[in-house]
């Protein structure tokens, strides 16, 4: 442990052993990536991403390992017991930090299928990790605003089958597809602005995550409901890095999700819309009284 160094130092040596392991990882996807593009052989491809999978659990898996050997953080996961490796989820999480993605990480290892989430279009420029989350096959969405749809009604249902290509490339592949259902990181300054009826959440956004549910269709195993919670309070990464956090509870709950949300139509059924909303309303309700149960237990 280097707990007893300044926070400081603490946080640098972190930063400079996370980086490093990241740039190892990284640059064995690159090898992988040119490969996938110079061979079009849809069965090669499929063995190539399974490998960037794997690949990318390892990556993980070395990022815990240094915070197991190097930080002091009691870590509480709560996993279902019949979690399938080479299974296809969808899960939904609260988000609250940077620090949520590598908790995920430390709690699912090699137990689950390596997670994957809707990033913006803009994000395949990231410095060393764009080209990396693009041949891990993770889908890039452009948003498109209101006045934009408005403006350009041919705009209207790209997302969808921006989300249906990415499932079909799912498809023959081992997955668990992630989704902050807040659509942004939980601040009380947020909280208060949306006027939210959850006392530890902000109001979800189903509509992406109802595109995924309709595409994958009934080969889901299961929806994988996450719930992260800090204890002592949610802090930022350099902070985390420094050593500011000592407890994390990870609680995943395995739900079926009702077989009628697997044919509906989101967008133009208003009733089907309707139904759903209903649904994702009833598990944020739960989320947020287990939040407050286990917040309330960790003071025990």
């Amino acid at each position: 442990m280097i707990s007893f160094l300044p926070r400081p130092l603490h946080g640098l040596i972190m930063a400079i052993l996370l980086l490093t392991n990241t740039v190892f990882w990284v640059s064995q996807l690159y090898i992988l990536v040119i490969l996938k593009l110079i061979l079009p052989i849809k069965s090669v491809r499929l063995v190539i991403s399974d490998v960037m999978s794997l690949l990318a659990q390892t990556w993980a898996a070395c990022n815990s390992q240094i915070a197991n050997h190097l930080m002091r953080i009691d870590w509480d996961i709560r996993l279902p017991a019949n979690l399938n490796r080479r299974g296809q989820y969808l899960a939904c999480a609260n988000h609250q930090s940077w620090n949520d993605i590598f908790v995920l990480m430390r709690a699912f290892g090699y137990k689950a299928p390596f997670f994957k989430f809707f990033l913006k279009q803009e994000l395949i420029w990231v410095p060393l990790l764009g080209l990396a989350w693009w041949g891990l096959d993770y889908p890039f969405m452009k948003r498109h605003t209101r006045d934009q749809l408005a403006k350009n009604p041919a705009l209207k249902g790209k997302d969808m089958e921006t989300t249906r290509r990415a499932c079909e490339k799912f498809k023959d592949l081992p997955v668990m597809v992630l989704n902050f259902l807040e659509g942004t990181r939980f601040t009380e300054k947020k909280h208060a602005a949306q006027n939210s009826p959850y006392q530890h959440l902000l109001k979800p956004k189903s509509g992406g995550f109802a595109f995924a549910t309709s595409a994958f269709g009934e080969r889901l195993n299961a929806l994988l409901d996450i719930t992260i919670v800090y204890p002592d309070g949610s802090v930022g990464f350099w902070e985390f890095l420094c050593g500011d956090v000592r407890r994390v509870i990870v609680d995943v709950r395995e739900i079926t999700i009702p077989s009628e949300f697997y044919d509906g139509d989101y967008e133009s059924d208003a009733q089907f819309r309707g139904r759903y909303h209903r649904w994702i309303a009833s598990l944020w309700a739960e989320k947020d009284a287990r939040i407050s149960a286990l917040l309330e237990s960790s003071t025990r």
